[in-house]
């Protein structure tokens, strides 16, 4: 297994990333999309997540494919940017007919990020609006760090962000994972020097040095964000696709499987706090035909997952009046 060209989500032939922030407000949202609808699904593992349109993934329910899915900070304030991405594709004439009916299908979650600095005191929402621009502004490269969903992410000890990963299967399969890291836990051992993630690290991608030598690790449970701000400021939501044919229950499969990739890179992981949630798509243009294809379709996304956590961190950007600071900034001093 190797990452793609592009070591991001955007490695899947058809499928498309958009951005939007507000960095005044310090937050933003990220649009995946694709000019045709995806077969999706979702497993939520957090005690505390925010949605709109989950329900209509569940494998007993009758639509199988949406038009977009949306990660958004804001908390609940944020799902309103699933309202700007429907908006923009009626006036596209896109979404699932009913009779003369156009109803486009966008599931979404959000991210707390309502106490991470910016100003927060608007008359009106901007989420509609960042929701409709990320998708306007959609296209087939997927950037990181202080970007879109991830613009007011923070981890435990340091700034979170938006992190992309890809492999390529030896059958020729891609899987990959899109995901904004806003955990409550850590991604670096004590010291914010060596990600949990590092094992599964490939060619340095986020830093290149490799897992902590120290022992006894994960009993220690410091947080700067703790101290800035709520308990509840938490959640790490991630998309997981792949070009192979699933159904909706396999995606719930992959789904589910790739949760693990949250628990190797942030620590602790699924919290009462934290509004774990993973969506899994399927392009379905590769068949996947073997027994052994969705488990290791599965395994694949949990590396990826885990992968792209520490990227989105590790590419985090210092901005005015931030919280806390960077992976960057912390190990430039040291």
């Amino acid at each position: 297994m190797i990452p793609g060209p592009q070591n991001a989500i955007t490695d899947i032939e058809g499928l498309k990333v958009g951005n939007a922030q507000d960095d005044a407000l310090k937050s933003g949202v990220t649009v995946l999309t694709a000019d045709v609808p995806f077969t999706a699904s979702v497993s939520v593992l957090g005690g505390a997540p925010g949605t709109r349109e989950t329900d209509l993934l569940a494998p007993d329910k009758s639509v199988a494919q949406v038009d977009a899915l949306v990660l958004s900070g804001g908390s609940a304030y944020g799902l309103d940017a699933c309202s700007g991405v429907v908006a923009a594709l009626r006036d596209a004439g896109r979404g699932y007919r009913v009779g003369s009916a156009i109803i486009p299908l966008v599931p979404g979650a959000i991210i707390f990020d309502l106490l991470s600095g910016g100003d927060k005191s608007w008359d009106a929402s901007p989420y509609p609006a960042l929701g409709r621009a990320a998708f306007e502004a959609a296209t087939t490269s997927t950037p990181i760090g202080t970007v879109g969903a991830g613009t007011g992410a923070m981890t435990a000890m340091m700034k979170g962000g938006l992190g992309t990963a890809s492999l390529v299967l030896d059958n020729g399969i891609t899987v990959a994972a899109l995901v904004a890291a806003n955990p409550m836990g850590s991604v670096t051992t004590p010291g914010e020097k060596h990600f949990w993630a590092a094992p599964y690290e490939i060619d340095g991608e986020f830093g290149g040095l490799g897992p902590d030598p120290n022992s006894g690790l994960g009993r220690t449970l410091t947080s700067r964000k703790l101290t800035a701000m709520l308990e509840r400021a938490n959640t790490t939501i991630a998309i997981l696709a792949t070009d192979a044919a699933l159904d909706k229950a396999q995606c719930q499969r992959v789904a589910i499987a790739a949760h693990d990739g949250i628990a190797r890179a942030c620590v602790p992981a699924h919290s009462p706090g934290d509004g774990d949630l993973v969506f899994s798509v399927s392009t379905g243009a590769k068949p996947a035909s073997a027994p052994t294809d969705l488990g290791l379709i599965g395994h694949a996304a949990a590396l990826c997952l885990a992968r792209a956590i520490a990227r989105g961190v590790h590419a985090a950007s210092a901005a005015p009046d931030d919280l806390l600071p960077t992976w960057g900034t912390l190990n430039a001093q040291t």
